[in-house]
């Protein structure tokens, strides 16, 4: 604590807020006192929080007790000393801290995303070799809204007027919200956030941040607090950004891209790549590992009955585990780059993802790829929004059953893990099930 305890003294913090991440990505944790923080060194969560919903609720018993002590037992959180951040936009000068998720013998807990991403890391680095990864973040910014069922509408800009019409890659469009985007940026070089490009997407008010490469946990702890930040600046400026998959009807999706790559520890050198240039058999082993266990692990890519709205044809979205070089139709695209560069983009993940798991099944889709030498299909020609791959799921429960039939998410990642997110995301199913849609009132109520 020695080197977190001056970093806390010197930045003059007041107020320490210690956090994890949930299965869904939300943050969890306690605010406390600076003093308090350094003095107690951890934080104690109930391991229950770890299996709570989206709204609030927990898995029916015989799961929660079968994965959990009946007495709700704590499990001990300790502070990451590199995944310290300065949140810019509180009152008191206060530091968000990232921690790690541990049972009473000091074991990592297995339903952590934190931890799940830190297993599949793992198994890189008994093989020598470095994960890199680039997340492209996409998200709408709309209008405020008291009324959950009413459709959300675009934002004011400083024009004084809604957007309308397709604005992909327009500047005006995205000026038109300079002040927020001002304010975060600035707060995303404060805390060291390594975002780089903002683009407008195709999506009336929809926007996109890519990162820089990098180390896959540090990432994934950046867009994990990314989503804090962006959210923070967004009501500074009396609108609303949010991440779903899918908010606006007829409007397009938005997605978490995953760029990856692989590095020789040793060498330095991409081992995607061959001495002369060429892919590597590795290269093509990863990309059949994607193909392969993406329909089995997607429910980390597409975590909520929304994120399935986002994969309908002609949408923006690949519906698809085909590969093929500059195809943004589908769903693995291997960009235009120097060979030392050469890299997969995973484009099924939505931007409702939960930053931590979807970068880890992705890395584990490649893994097992290469380490099974697995053949991908031949690389798809023209236009691939109309292929609907057989093997992907198009809803959630079908998504659901497929993880829970595949052996290799509990033997890679845990049965616990395995078990109890397949749970909470089954459990968020049901209570959606209970809600009857504006559509179903529109066209059934008088007519069946």
């Amino acid at each position: 604590m020695s080197k977190l305890k001056k970093w806390l003294m010197d930045n003059e913090i007041t107020e320490v807020e210690c956090v994890v991440s949930d299965l869904s990505g939300i943050a969890r944790g306690k605010i406390a006192p600076v003093d308090k923080f350094i003095h107690e060194g951890e934080m104690r969560l109930p391991e229950s929080v770890l299996l709570q919903t989206v709204t609030g609720d927990y898995v029916d018993d015989d799961i929660f007790y079968s994965l959990l002590d009946e007495a709700d037992i704590d499990f001990i959180c300790k502070p990451d000393e590199s995944a310290v951040y300065l949140l810019p936009w509180t009152i008191e000068k206060t530091a968000q801290i990232i921690h790690d998720s541990f049972d009473k013998m000091g074991n990592p807990i297995e339903l952590s995303p934190r931890n799940v991403l830190k297993k599949v890391l793992k198994l890189y680095e008994e093989r020598n070799w470095k994960p890199v990864v680039a997340p492209e973040m996409e998200f709408y910014l709309t209008a405020r809204s008291e009324d959950p069922d009413l459709p959300l509408k675009p934002p004011i800009g400083r024009s004084g007027r809604m957007e309308t019409g397709r604005q992909s890659f327009s500047i005006d469009a995205a000026n038109e919200f300079d002040p927020l985007f001002e304010d975060m940026y600035d707060w995303c070089e404060q805390q060291g956030l390594a975002i780089d490009t903002l683009i407008h997407e195709e999506g009336v008010a929809q926007m996109e941040i890519n990162f820089s490469h990098g180390d896959p946990l540090v990432l994934a702890d950046q867009v994990f607090l990314f989503k804090r930040t962006l959210r923070e600046a967004a009501l500074k400026h009396q609108v609303v950004a949010t991440f779903m998959s899918k908010p606006i009807t007829d409007e397009p999706g938005s997605a978490m891209h995953l760029h990856q790559s692989i590095l020789d520890v040793e060498t330095g050198k991409n081992i995607f790549t061959n001495e002369d240039g060429t892919s590597s058999s590795l290269f093509y082993g990863y990309i059949a590992g994607l193909q392969q266990f993406i329909p089995e692990m997607l429910p980390m890519f597409a975590p909520n009955v929304n994120s399935f709205r986002r994969f309908l044809p002609d949408t923006s979205a690949p519906v698809n585990v085909e590969w093929g070089e500059e195809n943004r139709t589908c769903g693995l695209r291997v960009p235009s780059c120097s060979p030392q560069n050469r890299r997969i983009e995973n484009r099924l993940p939505g931007a409702d993802a939960n930053s931590y798991l979807a970068i880890a099944a992705s890395l584990l889709c490649g893994y097992i790829g290469m380490v099974r030498e697995l053949k991908p299909t031949p690389p798809a020609q023209g236009r691939g929004y109309e292929i609907r791959s057989p093997t992907l799921p198009y809803t959630l429960e079908s998504a659901l059953e497929r993880m829970e039939n595949c052996d290799e998410v509990s033997d890679y990642l845990g049965e616990a893990f395995a078990k109890g997110y397949i749970a909470v995301k089954r459990k968020e199913q049901e209570n959606f099930k209970r809600v009857i849609s504006s559509w179903e009132r529109e066209f059934l109520l008088l007519t069946v």
